[in-house]
């Protein structure tokens, strides 16, 4: 990345601005101000999320907000209540308190003298998703949001559920939350009550799991944030960006689709990051794409970004399986609109012998498939959060606990980009039960790469609001929608679908083995081909990413990351662990030092499908010159075949003393699930 450093404004920064809101909770901010803005008014963006301002996201908040400062605008970063250094407590995500503060804080900026009424939301994750909420709520002041890694459909399309299923980041993000809700305030900045916040948050903010599991269906809990219900209430233009790494690709299709107010999408090969940090690369310039929107919808510049085409994705190039790359092979491509009209069904039959074929068969056949837990191990993470090393390995081993279908070696190039689609005729020896389908591009090295896969609890197969038992041994037939994407195929490889009834530990698996019976008569795959265009040559090139000076640190302790499967033979007992360690790192201008480590497990016992287990560490510790604290957080997740079992534990110490510890324990009934 290129560091700006003479940028045409002169910034300074507000290290904490205190915003109040009416119920007497203050919330912080931290600020950067064109100094002009206090003779001549200038429009404002607004990030707004839980992750704290103070350190955790102090580095990539200076290189952005700084970068948008320096051309003009206001940049506030605001920790929502409970978090960093504002007042409160933090008990759920998206809750209608957090929306609401959102509103105020708007208000507040919009009153500003600084402030010309003009403003903008921009978020990733979290702030990606209230930036929609709270467009839905229709502020008058917000003119435009750009929402990155996000989702319109919380139940969905989220990190909880998968097609009904629950998926094992359910866990993971919990844990992680659990975690940044222990944090404390940073002493310097709050004074003497520090200590009462702190203890506010270790005591109230309980353990979201529960909340999470307690709603196994699309309920109102799920429906409320979900912009999907009704995509009439935004009005303002939308940008909506993602990933292929990530786990939010599907909503900017649909946001695209259903939005009717001026908008833009954008889709590169990146995991779970803003794309100028963009890994697996390339990263863009995507601050100077920003800023393009800003300019149009802000400062009511002609910057002729929505003479652009809607959409413009990354089409991936064919690779060898890896769970880490640099950088993914392709090339950038465009629609003018979504839905697109280049875009054609090619449809694949199942066929007996194991086979693809463009004919329908002229006689059925029956197979059957019964999954070993172990397939999964190498489907890396939901969400590639850390970017690699959790994206999917080769597939050849997860195909052997799979029912698989192939294509002949592929006569010409194929490019599909959207939504491939299953559909499947089966019958199942269990009550419920879930299916996995994924589709790989297989080398001539018979060398398989997932390209997209997706997940359906079949006793969803009709509602996710209501579920209903599958009749063993009756035939059903269902679809099975797999993630989006935008690949291409070349000659001579082949496509492959393969179909598991478990995918542990990316979701969790059904209370009993389950045998499938496919019926390959009726059952079909849905590719959606794209015709390549000869306008994709002629698409400008994104220049290369910029940003403002990042804030000064030294790494004090080396980050250290893993993934690994393990396998006992011995004890028949096979796990995945991953560490994402961060080290210790000190904010050297605050003299402010702090340490990140996590720890997860996910492991099985041989095929007994109730001793699946999912336990999460989390250590953090915050530090300056004598004064110290530490928190440390455990969860652990278990079932049987009618409950879900959570344990979870909290202790934190200040300096040498354990001043708090608490443990929580809770079953909650398998709903169809």
């Amino acid at each position: 990345m290129k560091t700006i450093t003479n940028f045409d404004e002169n910034v300074r920064v507000m290290e904490n601005v205190w915003i109040p809101l009416s119920d007497g909770i203050n919330l912080a901010a931290k600020i950067w101000m064109p100094e002009r803005a206090s003779r001549e008014p200038v429009p404002a963006i607004l990030e707004y999320i839980p992750y704290r301002k103070r350190d955790f996201e102090a580095v990539s908040d200076s290189i952005t907000h700084g970068y948008f400062a320096g051309h003009g605008y206001a940049c506030l970063r605001v920790d929502m209540r409970g978090s960093g250094e504002s007042g409160g407590v933090l008990k759920d995500e998206y809750l209608r308190q957090e929306q609401e503060d959102g509103l105020e804080v708007l208000e507040w900026i919009s009153t500003q003298s600084w402030c010309n009424g003009s403003i903008g939301m921009i978020g990733i994750s979290w702030g990606g998703f209230n930036s929609l909420q709270i467009a839905a709520l229709r502020p008058p002041d917000l003119k435009a949001i750009i929402t990155i890694c996000s989702t319109d459909d919380r139940y969905a399309d989220d990190v909880h559920y998968m097609g009904g299923c629950l998926l094992g980041d359910n866990l993971s993000w919990a844990s992680t939350m659990f975690a940044y809700n222990s944090c404390p305030p940073d002493p310097l900045l709050v004074g003497e009550k520090w200590k009462e916040m702190w203890f506010d948050r270790l005591k109230e903010s309980g353990v979201w799991l529960k909340n999470w599991l307690d709603h196994q269906h699309r309920d109102e809990y799920w429906k409320h944030g979900s912009v999907c219900e009704d995509f009439s209430k935004i009005r303002c233009p939308v940008m909506t960006v993602s990933g292929w790494a990530d786990g939010y690709t599907n909503a900017v299709f649909r946001l695209l689709s259903g939005l009717n107010v001026p908008r833009k999408g954008l889709i590169g090969p990146w995991s779970h990051k803003y794309p100028h940090f963009g890994i697996p690369g390339p990263a863009i310039g995507f601050l100077q794409e920003s800023l393009r929107w800003w300019d149009k919808w802000l400062k009511k510049k002609e910057t002729k970004i929505m003479e652009e085409p809607m959409l413009r994705v990354w089409m991936q190039d064919s690779v060898t399986p890896n769970p880490i790359y640099k950088k993914r092979p392709g090339r950038w491509v465009a629609e003018k609109e979504w839905p697109s009209g280049n875009i054609k069904t090619l449809e694949y039959h199942l066929h007996p012998g194991h086979k693809l074929s463009k004919k329908a068969p002229v006689k059925n056949e029956t197979l059957t498939i019964q999954s070993p837990l172990s397939v999964g191990l190498f489907a890396g993470k939901w969400c590639s959060y850390a970017a690699p090393p959790d994206l999917p390995g080769d597939q050849r081993e997860e195909d052997g606990g799979a029912l698989i279908f192939e294509t002949p070696p592929l006569k010409k190039p194929l490019e599909i980009m959207g939504a491939p689609l299953l559909n499947l005729k089966f019958s199942s020896s269990e009550p419920v039960a879930m299916v996995a389908v994924r589709l790989s591009d297989v080398g001539e090295d018979d060398k398989a790469t997932r390209v997209t896969y997706g997940l359906l609890n079949l006793c969803h197969r009709n509602s996710h609001e209501s579920p209903e038992l599958l009749e063993t041994d009756r035939q059903y037939k269902v679809q099975i929608n797999l993630n989006n994407i935008a690949q291409s195929f070349p000659a001579g490889h082949r496509l492959r679908i393969s179909i598991s009834t478990s995918y542990w530990p990316l979701a969790w698996p059904s209370p009993k083995p389950v045998r499938l019976k496919v019926y390959t008569e009726n059952s079909s795959l849905e590719l959606p081909e794209r015709t390549p265009q000869k306008a994709d040559q002629y698409l400008g090139a994104f220049r290369e990413p910029e940003g403002a000076p990042e804030v000064k640190t030294t790494q004090l302790e080396p980050v250290k990351h893993k993934w690994r499967v393990i396998r006992d033979l011995a004890k028949e007992e096979s796990a995945l662990e991953g560490i994402i360690d961060n080290g210790t790192l000190r904010f050297d201008d605050i003299n402010w030092m702090v340490t990140s480590r996590a720890k997860e497990w996910y492991t099985f016992k041989s095929d007994n499908f109730t001793s699946v287990k999912g336990e999460t560490q989390w250590k953090r510790r915050f530090q300056r010159d004598e004064w110290f604290v530490e928190i440390v957080t455990r969860t652990v997740l278990t079932s049987t075949e009618e409950n879900f079992r959570i344990h979870a534990e909290l202790d934190a110490w200040e300096k040498d003393e354990r001043v708090f510890s608490q443990n929580w324990q809770y079953v909650v009934p398998r709903d169809h699930l």
